[in-house]
């Protein structure tokens, strides 16, 4: 679809969603002005605060549309969301923000972008290892949020936030099926009783290969399962003081890793794993003018590649599996205090990783210790608020097999930022930041041959880092809420690989790029406008890239593409019945022909739809209610790929019910 098409399908969408007749609002509908603009979010200060305060761009997919949508990971529900990805046939997502992306491969500290979970690091790059089944709302910082999460936020954090059980008790049970022999099924609990609050759900799932939009069966594209369960547990033993338990699963099993469909690997399969545990304290003063918490989290993160021989189409595999496992621990304190007119909040964190893998380095560790104040002011009867904040880092590497050395460094990131409500429904925003990335223990600390190549460690190597500029407005009024934003980085002392002598290589800080362009999002909730008692909302949301160059060779940024947009229309609360249709455009970028090593080409823009549908059969006050959901995966049948080689599925169907007590 060209781009002219595309802008005609976000016009066509918001015009079909006015009903004939509605010329104005009911006089005695119910002033909906500030509804989202004090929403609250946590990410942007790490504690409940309004958006009307936050000097950054935060997006919030809300519990809503993480039910409507067809996606069943993270990856999916960003991609459905406007972020860039890149998706592989398998459970392997990494996402992208602003020209910055995740890493999949490594540990989420050597990442641009940071995945975090309830507040803390994940443990991971890879999105599709974070299922959406229990989870209340997805909060996105779009530019640096180092000062607040230290290494790895410089494009921006993407913080997925656990349901917390309330109310009386809900129970859930379900089940679907689909195209190419997809099955899933999930079980799930939710309430709160004498200070206990609860909320948990476990799917289990498989697949089998599937066909592209051209016609092609892409062999080993399956999984034989796919175990993931999701727990929040909490008690609180006195007024504004709650202990809590948090646990984490996702699990695959013989996951096809079929390689590029011309030269389709039958064999190939990968096991991977991630496991986390979280043990949580939050307290208060009895006026609520100190708030405090405490955590402690665990996990382990593991990837297996398993490279039988028996296909061989590429030349590549030699019999040998790789594997690779990621055990984590960390702590987190911090203590909120409000005088007047201000708000401080100051805390610790604490990271301790330990890597082992079957190719060099075969184990390295990583410790990170970091402490923060982010402070706020509140002027002018709240309308204007000025934030502040620094980060100190102090993290030491270590070389352990093979045999390198133990190295450290520091970091300091500042940032600034104003919030200014112009009108009591516009906000006016400016903000300045820093972002980092903390160098490899192989970078800093190697010290070992591998296959005839010695790597020596640089030990005077500096963190990545990047300064942000930005500025913006948003407007909510009466069910109308949008935004737009301006942004420019430059990001500098990129760590490259360099050779020093024959057959001996080693990292120097050379590499530096700019990124600029602009962010904009808009929606209108026409059933709050006009007090219809259900939603019906059209949407869009879009990065545009202006500049996105290499400013070492002036060539543009590769896998970055230039525009991102996110359209569709929403329908929920209307007898029972809930509909979505979303579309998502992916500009043209520049990739690497791994597949004829030909050079550099460009990798044309493509646009995927998605339409998924609910409706209640039956319910019953006393037994509850039986659902049923349906949706439709590229219902135009788009040939796209979002990584060069890998093509996706083609038009693609599920069918499901729910039960709901």
């Amino acid at each position: 679809m060209n781009r002219f098409l595309m802008y005609f399908s976000v016009f066509t969408a918001f015009a079909l969603s006015m009903p004939p007749g509605v010329m104005a609002r009911d006089d005695g509908a119910a002033d909906n002005t500030y509804t989202q603009m004090n929403e609250v979010v946590v990410t942007a200060g790490r504690i409940p605060e309004p958006k009307k305060a936050i000097p950054a761009h935060v997006t919030v997919i809300d519990e809503d549309a993480i039910q409507q949508s067809t996606a069943v990971d993270l990856g999916e529900l960003l991609a459905q969301n406007g972020l860039d990805v890149r998706q592989y046939p398998g459970a392997l997502t990494t996402i992208g923000i602003r020209g910055f992306r995740t890493d999949s491969h490594g540990n989420d500290l050597k990442g641009q972008v940071l995945i975090l979970l309830n507040g803390r690091r994940a443990g991971t790059g890879n999105a599709a290892k974070i299922m959406t089944k229990n989870v209340e709302r997805v909060e996105i910082i779009r530019g640096p949020a180092s000062v607040q999460y230290g290494s790895a936020a410089m494009g921006g954090v993407v913080n997925v936030i656990t349901r917390r059980g309330k109310g009386e008790f809900t129970a859930f049970a379900e089940g679907a099926a689909g195209s190419f022999d997809t099955k899933n099924g999930s079980v799930g609990l939710s309430g709160e009783a004498g200070g206990l609050d609860y909320s948990g759900s476990a799917t289990t799932a498989s697949a089998g290969d599937y066909t592209t939009a051209s016609g092609s069966l892409y062999k080993n594209t399956g999984m034989d399962s796919r175990k993931n369960g999701s727990f929040n547990l909490g008690y609180t033993f006195a007024q504004r003081h709650r202990i809590g338990l948090m646990v984490h699963s996702f699990d695959v099993d013989q996951s096809g890793s079929p390689s590029y469909l011309v030269r389709n690997d039958l064999d190939d399969y990968s096991d991977t794993s991630n496991t986390s545990a979280d043990f949580t304290y939050e307290g208060g003063s009895a006026n609520d003018r100190f708030l405090w918490s405490a955590r402690y989290f665990t996990g382990q993160d593991k990837d297996t590649s398993v490279d039988p021989t028996a296909s061989n189409p590429d030349g590549w595999d030699d019999g040998v599996d790789y594997k690779k496992k990621t055990k984590s621990q960390g702590a987190q304190a911090q203590v909120t205090g409000q005088w007047g007119l201000s708000k401080l909040t100051a805390g610790m964190d604490w990271i301790d990783y330990d890597i082992e893998a079957s190719s060099a380095p075969l184990r390295s560790t990583y410790e990170n210790l970091a402490g923060f104040m982010l402070g706020r002011l509140s002027l002018f009867d709240d309308r204007l608020t000025a934030s502040a904040g620094a980060r100190y880092d102090r993290y030491e590497v270590e070389m352990i097999d093979p045999a390198g050395r133990t190295e450290d460094d520091t970091q300091l990131t500042p940032n600034l930022g104003l919030a200014f409500m112009l009108l009591d429904n516009l906000k006016l925003r400016a903000g300045y930041s820093q972002g980092f990335i903390m160098p490899s223990a192989d970078q800093l600390a190697a010290d070992f041959t591998s296959f005839g190549t010695a790597y020596v460690g640089n030990s005077n190597l500096s963190p990545e880092s990047s300064e942000t500029w930005e500025g913006g407005l948003d407007l909510f009024w009466n069910g109308l809420s949008g935004g737009l934003t301006y942004f420019h980085t430059d990001y500098k002392d990129k760590i490259e690989s360099v050779t020093i002598a024959a057959n001996t290589n080693s990292w120097k800080n050379i590499g530096k790029s700019r990124i600029t362009g602009f962010e904009g999002d808009l929606g209108w909730d026409l059933g709050q406008t006009f007090d219809w008692g259900f939603t019906l909302r059209p949407y869009v949301s879009l990065t545009w890239l202006t500049e996105y160059k290499d400013r070492t060779t002036d060539a543009d940024l590769k896998y970055t593409p230039d525009l991102l947009v996110s359209y569709g229309i929403s329908l929920s609360g209307l007898g029972g019945f809930s509909c979505r249709l979303n579309m998502t455009y992916t500009g043209k970028k520049q990739v690497d022909d791994w597949i004829n090593y030909t050079g550099e080409f460009t990798q044309g823009s493509f646009t995927v739809a998605d339409v998924s549908l609910s409706q209640v059969l039956v319910e019953g006050e006393s037994w509850g209610r039986i659902s049923m959901d349906a949706g439709i995966r590229n219902l135009f049948n788009q040939a796209y790929q979002y990584v060069d080689g890998y093509p996706m599925p083609e038009r693609n169907f599920y069918l499901g019910v729910r039960y709901t007590y």
